[in-house]
Formats: C-alpha cells, sequence, structure tokens
C-alpha cells in the first residue's frame, strides 16, 4: 500500500511552499548560481531542503539574518556545534591573537598539550586523546584503534545511528559506507545485542554507540542498555566506543559522567574547537600509546590541521572561559524545560506531534505514515520559519548558551500561532505510527 497525504493537508504544504518562495527571492537566487558550480549547489547534504534552502547573511548572539534580510532566532545552532552564539568576544580575541601569533606553525606548539589537559582533565575515562579536524575523523581513528588493538574486525553498531560521513546507519543509506565489517543492531534492544555479540564474539573488536541518536531523532539511549554494552565488552575482550560528539555538551564530563559509564574510547567533536572544526579521540592509555610514534611499531596518524593553531587557541579558550559546569547546566536546564512545554503545547492542541531528545538537544516528530510525516514536518518548519524561528527541517532544535528565556516564550508563542492556524488539519491525517522509543 502507497502512503498517502490528506488533500487539505497537502494543499496547506503547496501553499506555504510558495510563500516561502515569494519571501526570499534572494536566496532563490543564491541557490540557482550556486547549482551551476556545486551539484545541486550544494556542498553539505544536511543542509538541503526543497525547494531551496536559506542562505544566511550574518548571525550575532541568538539572531541570524537571512539574504532577505529576514531575521530569525537560531534554535539550530549549527546541529549542536554552534553552542557558543554567534562569534562571540572571547573566542574572536582568541582567533585574532593566534592569527597574530603565527597561521600554521609547522611544529608542535603548546597550546596542543593545554587543550589536550582540558579535555582529558573533563572525562575520567581520556587518559590520553588525539586532535583530528572532525568527529568523523575521530569515529574512524577510533574504529582503526579498536581493530589495530584486539587484532579483530567486526564493529557492532545501532540502526539510526550516525557517527559521520561514512559511517551512518539511518534507513535511507546504506550501511557502512566505510569498508569495515559493521553488524547493525536494533537501538535499546538488549536481547538483539547480546544475540549479536553471542554470534560475533570470536572477530568482535569494538562496539560504538551514540548515548542519544543525533541525526536518528534524538532518541536517548536506555542506562541498562548502555550498560550492558559496556558489560559486554568487557566479558568478550572488546573495546566499548562512546560516541558523545553531540552528547558532551550534556554535562562537562558529557552522558557518560551522568550514567556512571567508562568507555574504553570517547569520540569528541563539535564545539570543543571553540566554533572551527574540530574533532579528537581518546581513552585508555594502553590503547592510545598504540599511536605513539617513539615506537617503532606505532599506528601512524596524520594531519595537517590535527593541531591547527587557530582551532587550539579558540577550544582553549573555550573550554576555560564559556564550557564551565554552571552554564551547561542552565543551557541544558532551559532544554528540559523547552521539551516539557512544547509537549504541553502538542497536547493543548491535540497536535499529531512529539519530542525527544535529552537537555539541550530534542527533535520534534510528527505521527502518521511515511507521507504523512514528512508533510507535517515540511508545514511546521515552514510554519514557524514564517514567525522568525529557525531550526531544522527534519526536526532538531539544539539550544546555546546563549538562548535566553524570552527566546522559549517566543518559540512556544510561534509554535502555538501555528497550531492554532493548523488545528483543523489534525483529524485529516493517519495517525498509524509514532515515535518508537
Amino acid at each position: 500500500m502507497i502512503d498517502t497525504v490528506s488533500t487539505p493537508l497537502a494543499a496547506a504544504l503547496a501553499a506555504a511552499v510558495q510563500s516561502f518562495i515569494e519571501r526570499n527571492p534572494a536566496s532563490k537566487g543564491l541557490a540557482r548560481r550556486a547549482a551551476e558550480v556545486m551539484p545541486g549547489g550544494n556542498t553539505r547534504t544536511s543542509l538541503w531542503y526543497e525547494p531551496f534552502p536559506l542562505y544566511m547573511a550574518s548571525g550575532e548572539g541568538r539572531w541570524l539574518t537571512d539574504a532577505d534580510g529576514h531575521v530569525y532566532r537560531d534554535f539550530l545552532n549549527e546541529f549542536t556545534s554552534g553552542i557558543f552564539g554567534h562569534s562571540p568576544s572571547e573566542l574572536r580575541h582568541a582567533l585574532l591573537g593566534a592569527f597574530d601569533r603565527g597561521l600554521n606553525l609547522s611544529s608542535h606548539h603548546g597550546m596542543e598539550i593545554e587543550l589536550a589537559a582540558e579535555i582529558c582533565g573533563r572525562f575520567d575515562s581520556i587518559e590520553r586523546l588525539r586532535f583530528t579536524n572532525s568527529g568523523t575523523e575521530a569515529n574512524l581513528m577510533a574504529i582503526t584503534a579498536a581493530t589495530q588493538f584486539t587484532g579483530r574486525k567486526t564493529i557492532i553498531v545501532f540502526a539510526g545511528g550516525y557517527h559521520g560521513t561514512g559511517i551512518t546507519f539511518g534507513r535511507d543509506v546504506p550501511a557502512g559506507s566505510v569498508p569495515h565489517r559493521f553488524i547493525v543492531v536494533p537501538y535499546n534492544d538488549i536481547g538483539a545485542l547480546e544475540a549479536a555479540v553471542a554470534e560475533h564474539h570470536l572477530d568482535l573488536a569494538a562496539i560504538l554507540v551514540e548515548p542519544m541518536l543525533g541525526a536518528g531523532g534524538c532518541i536517548p539511549g536506555d542506562p541498562a542498555f548502555l550498560s550492558a554494552i559496556q558489560r559486554l565488552c568487557r566479558d568478550r575482550g572488546a573495546l566499548f566506543i562512546l560516541d558523545e560528539v553531540q552528547t558532551a555538551r550534556l554535562a562537562v564530563g558529557g552522558r557518560q559522567s551522568q550514567l556512571g559509564l567508562d568507555p574504553d574510547l570517547t569520540t569528541l567533536g563539535k564545539f570543543f574547537g571553540g566554533g572551527l572544526a574540530f574533532g579528537c579521540f581518546g581513552g585508555r592509555a594502553d590503547v592510545m600509546d598504540m599511536f605513539d610514534p617513539r615506537r617503532g611499531d606505532g599506528v601512524a596518524h596524520s594531519g595537517t590541521f590535527n593541531n591547527n593553531s587557530l582551532v587550539m587557541a579558540t577550544g582553549l579558550t573555550a573550554c576555560r572561559t564559556l564550557l564551565s559546569a554552571d552554564a551547561l547546566s542552565a543551557m541544558n536546564s532551559k532544554g528540559d524545560q523547552l521539551r516539557e512545554r512544547l509537549t504541553a503545547c502538542f497536547d493543548q492542541h491535540a497536535a499529531p506531534f512529539q519530542v525527544s531528545g535529552l537537555g539541550s538537544i530534542m527533535n520534534i516528530h510528527p505521527h502518521g505514515n511515511a507521507a504523512t510525516v514528512a508533510a507535517w514536518r515540511k508545514l511546521l518548519f515552514f510554519d514557524l520559519l514564517e514567525r522568525g524561528i529557525y531550526f531544522a527541517p527534519r526536526g532538531l532544535i539544539a539550544l546555546s548558551l546563549v538562548t535566553t528565556d524570552e527566546d522559549i516564550t517566543a518559540f512556544l508563542a510561534a509554535l502555538d500561532a501555528a497550531l492554532q492556524a493548523r488545528a483543523h488539519l489534525f483529524d485529516c491525517a493517519p495517525a498509524d505510527e509514532t515515535l518508537a522509543k
């Protein structure tokens, strides 16, 4: 049976798209020009949506301004990495200072030591670390470390998981684009996990998991499930790799500190570079020391920008001045409150939506068949854009350290108005699918 969308919902979406096109001629023109020099005008798939994406002209604090002069409250914040808001003065000064000292120093320098020490000090499980240029690279190197350390090849991952380009296990992406031996298991399913480990334990190098599915819809990992992964890895001599690229913002020591987890390796990225391209992987000293170049058999790991002076300087400043325990706690508390109030708003309007997530990261999920879900996602996105709220078309919301109570009130007011305007559509769509827990 082919999934369908009700005629009233389809008509409402078509009108919203047409309104978007009419309001954004400059973005439309930029999209047309971009398509002449990039495939589809795009170099970052996650930013693309029909009929064309908005082009942003500037950002300041918690605000964004697009090419047509529309101003938005930023509730996407660079897909969780823009935790600082736009161009805070502390990071500007750090960046300019590093630039003045030398853009690329062609050698080791003291800032890499200091940033490594700051991160190790935040995560009890990280005894040593190495820098990379992204979370993708960090996960690739963690997998490499696991296969080299154990002498095994199989990696257990989870459906809906996203660990970077080529390490994606969502519905629409071929599993395991990177040539590793991946076994994909349902998330939060301890029975399926135990069965997979029992079947593959002789060749099991590692289990790689996000403590909350990020791109997979902000689905929190059950504490018992994550603890089972740690136990099974210990029992079978495999490495437990925890991908905290997104969830490190939940506390100074990441989600692992909240749940008492002790991963063998942790991968990080996003905001620890102070707004610049960053990643790192680290953990047990005996595993990480495989990369010690003083060893005759050391595993090589190069990268021109691994210790880039600009990234190290901004990252160090971010850790020391902005990413305090109090600041992270306040931001995540706002997120918990927003998620509760979103749920209450959806319930009040009997609207076909729900929200999932942890702390300052969350995702709105429509109900219905696949076609209806896609239509509601797009319609809600365009409705809130028109009311000055910017978040991801897929429903992702990520707060920043500069998100205010006023911003949250404005978001809820815009949502309330949008739901009131669409209330006549709520009984038109089938509600045969809800979010899988």
